[in-house]
């Protein structure tokens, strides 16, 4: 089974990448509704096309979304609901559009529960007088939320990809303060029993020059470029993929993100595959 998650940035050009990847499965983040040609050829999930508002980002016509890209799969997508009108069982998402989840099926293979994270930035509270947008907030809402895929520590099957916008192993420019608040983060989803498992070095090109901010010891990949970098210049990852402690070792997870293979959007593609 192959997974490609990427952050498509509403770009209608991606919906072309995304069918010639021949992947089977594709866990996206700021997804806009795909062009009327191609809608005929994808299976998406039904829910509403927008990332419901608040804090610096107001409603937006975007959001997490799950895509059947092959028919050597099923896929039964789960309706996520507001906390308040979802009922026992069902799943319920403190942020509609942030979280995407369906039940992905192949021959001969137990079902696994495919994820699609997107961590939007939040603005603090107007008392602090801080005029900084943080990410890890939306980060944690999104553990709390997918955390309803796991009764036990163990026995779960599940794959969670997206852009969590937040730095592995380091904060910006060094700053310690913020690299611990993101490990919360990893230590978190470790503690559900859902280890990072990538993408790492070698599996995808690490920023050259080096930044000053990374370790120099980091296996961290760049997956996003800023407005003032190009696929070649990307210095930061903010994508990452998590599975069960029982998946993760029939896992390879790359970064496609050589220049030549980045695609139209500020982030590159990440290619899961299941052995």
């Amino acid at each position: 089974m192959k997974i490609v998650s990427w952050n498509i940035g509403r770009r209608a050009a991606c919906w072309d990448c995304l069918l010639d990847m021949d992947a089977d499965v594709a866990l996206l983040q700021e997804a806009a509704e795909p062009p009327p040609e191609l809608a005929e050829r994808i299976d998406v999930d039904p829910a509403p096309w927008n990332l419901a508002g608040g804090d610096c980002y107001q409603a937006r016509a975007w959001r997490a979304a799950i895509v059947r890209l092959s028919e050597r799969v099923q896929v039964e997508w789960i309706e996520a609901k507001s906390i308040d009108a979802a009922g026992i069982g069902e799943l319920a998402v403190s942020r509609l559009g942030t979280l995407a989840a369906a039940h992905v099926t192949s021959p001969g293979r137990e079902p696994i529960v495919c994820v699609s994270m997107y961590a939007p930035w939040t603005s603090p509270h107007a008392s602090t007088e801080s005029s900084d947008i943080v990410s890890d907030v939306s980060a944690h809402r999104i553990l709390s939320d997918l955390s309803a895929f796991i009764g036990r520590r163990r026995g779960h099957r599940i794959v969670a990809a997206g852009d969590l916008n937040v730095l592995h192993g380091h904060g910006e420019y060094g700053n310690t303060y913020w690299k611990g608040r993101y490990e919360t983060v990893f230590t978190r989803m470790k503690a559900l029993g859902l280890p990072f498992v990538g993408p790492q070095h070698p599996h995808g090109r690490q920023a050259d020059p080096w930044p000053e901010e990374l370790p120099k010891d980091s296996k961290n990949v760049p997956t996003y470029y800023h407005s003032r970098q190009t696929p070649a210049t990307a210095t930061r990852q903010l994508d990452f993929v998590f599975a069960s402690e029982g998946l993760a070792d029939s896992l390879t997870v790359r970064a496609l993100n050589a220049p030549e293979q980045w695609g139209p959007s500020d982030h590159c593609r990440v290619e899961i595959e299941i052995a």
